[in-house]
């Protein structure tokens, strides 16, 4: 933090940005393997909150990398500074009372924590797409999986990476066998309650 700055107090409170919205506003952290369904549940759930009236806006893995972090690596370090950008753009959407969805396979359980500490816990709604690596590299949509195995892609996770599975998520997603409506539906019936204001 450099000693030449600041923090300037807003005004208008982030209580207020909620009450013009009329709903809460909160960060929901989609993590798990690449190849999950991370991003189409994340799409998905976002057109359903914005059939509803809900604003909103989405964080995705690969778009964020070709802008704010085309700089970084996947190297370890650098996978928990992409993370703790991430986490620090969803604590401004957050406070400007915008439910923001974030899709991204944050292997690391410091770094979701780090999300937490962040954005503040009663902000912070972690979603697990829990999905076996067997089926992620059957779907392999990118063909990452079939280049990790063929040694062209370093730090891969669930290859030659770790993924550090959530202990207790706030909400866990089964897709082996589950059709996506009904994964939606999971997260729906859990998010709807904690968007209206008390």
């Amino acid at each position: 933090m450099s000693l030449n700055t600041v923090r300037h107090d807003y005004k208008i409170s982030k209580m207020d940005r909620e009450k013009h919205h009329g709903h809460r506003s909160f960060l929901l952290w989609f993590t798990g393997l690449s190849g999950s369904g991370k991003s189409t549940l994340a799409n998905l759930v976002e057109m359903e909150l914005y059939k509803k009236g809900i604003s909103t806006f989405s964080l995705d893995g690969d778009n964020i990398r070709q802008g704010i972090n085309k700089d970084l690596s996947f190297a370890p370090e650098d996978r928990t500074e992409n993370i703790r950008r991430i986490a620090e753009v969803g604590n401004l959407m957050v406070n400007a009372g915008i439910v923001t969805l974030a899709a991204f396979v944050s292997p690391y359980i410091k770094d979701r924590e780090n999300i937490k500490t962040i954005v503040g816990a009663e902000n912070f709604i972690e979603i697990y797409i829990n999905t076996s690596l067997e089926e992620c590299e059957r779907r392999d949509v990118k063909g990452l999986y079939k280049k990790a195995r063929a040694g062209e892609i370093k730090n891969m996770t669930g290859i030659s990476a770790p993924y550090e599975a959530p202990i207790q998520p706030d909400i866990e997603i089964i897709t082996d066998d589950q059709p996506i409506e009904a994964s939606v539906k999971t997260i729906l019936d859990v998010i709807v309650e904690k968007l209206k204001i008390e």
